[in-house]
């Protein structure tokens, strides 16, 4: 008989600390759920900030890249002097390179202006991902073209500032003063808008990796 009672009271023991020990378990699930909320709540907030820096640089690099093109078309200069049979003038559309720089700045330009509203989603819906995906690639790519354009026609700045005596090359900057200064200032503001694209690729792919 005592044996008996006392395999009773284990039975009973045993059941008080499973019914003390269920609270703490219904206790303890809304506060990980709690803390999962706050992380995404905290992970969104993050991600929206990074889309508005975007933006901004985004409006930031559409004005450069709007001086540069600007600029540059209306890059010409004509010497007061002139013969009877030749006029000294120098425009943008006399090197083919500075053709090409006009006409790439120009699509750099209008792709800020088409990218802005992604980016606007990207605000209003921090968790996207495919959104901040197209912009990485087509920003890539007008990064490669801004590139291009602003690399070559700094090259024959270059040469207009000091020439080449190796291959015969004058430096006209003497003569077309007003030509070079417009020139160079539309390289410069050329490579800032490559830099401040630079900047919105390495921040859209900071906000994928914290997807």
């Amino acid at each position: 008989m005592e044996k008996s009672e006392s395999t009773k009271i284990d039975v009973v023991e045993t059941n008080k600390e499973k019914k003390g020990k269920a609270p703490l378990l219904g206790t303890a699930a809304p506060a990980i759920a709690a803390a999962v909320a706050h992380d995404g709540h905290a992970k969104g907030g993050a991600k929206r900030g990074i889309a508005i820096f975007d933006l901004i640089l985004r409006l930031a690099a559409f004005a450069s890249a709007l001086g540069a093109t600007v600029a540059m078309a209306t890059t010409e200069e004509t010497l007061p002097f002139f013969t009877q049979f030749f006029q000294f003038e120098a425009s943008y559309d006399d090197l083919p390179t500075f053709t090409f720089f006009v006409v790439g700045m120009g699509i750099v330009v209008a792709y800020l202006v088409l990218s802005v509203p992604f980016s606007i989603v990207c605000i209003v819906r921090p968790h996207a991902v495919v959104p901040r995906l197209l912009l990485i690639i087509f920003d890539t790519v007008i990064i490669a073209l801004a590139t291009g354009a602003a690399g070559s026609s700094a090259a024959i700045v270059y040469l207009a500032h000091n020439g080449n005596q190796d291959a015969n090359w004058l430096a006209i900057c003497q003569q077309f003063g007003d030509f070079c200064q417009r020139a160079s200032g539309a390289v410069v503001a050329s490579f800032v808008t490559v830099v401040l694209l630079i900047l919105m690729v390495v921040l859209s792919a900071s906000a994928l990796r914290r997807h």
